[in-house]
């Protein structure tokens, strides 16, 4: 078991992800974009982070769905700004990728959480 939230897998992973997107949409001027999907990039990891040290497994699972919530989020806003000329191919295929993995990861974790609760 992780002893603080930095070291849990889903947590670098998130972190990696936000890092790739901030990077590439530094040059977007339309703002009101930017801030969303950089909110949402983040909000991936801070759910986690918060969730965790709750000390609190059905508190814990629920930031982690909260997680996978804004998973979808910034896929959906790289689809869109892909379509629009704001995100690169190359950054999209990375961080969509990226974040399938982690949607995946966030599913099976939060499976595993809920097995403990039930067997508690």
């Amino acid at each position: 078991m992780a002893l603080e939230f930095e070291d849990l897998d889903v947590w670098k992973l998130a972190e990696e992800i936000s890092l790739i997107i901030y990077k590439d949409i530094s040059h977007c001027r339309d703002f009101s974009y930017k801030d969303q999907l950089q909110r949402a990039c983040i909000s991936i990891m801070n759910n986690i982070a918060e969730g965790y040290e709750r000390n609190n497994p059905k508190e814990f699972r629920y930031f982690l769905r909260v997680s996978k919530g804004s998973s979808g989020e910034v896929r959906s806003m790289l689809h869109f700004g892909l379509s629009v000329g704001y995100i690169t191919q190359p950054t999209y295929d990375l961080a969509c990728g990226k974040l399938r993995i982690l949607s995946r990861m966030l599913y099976a974790f939060i499976n595993k959480i809920s097995e403990n609760i039930s067997t508690a």
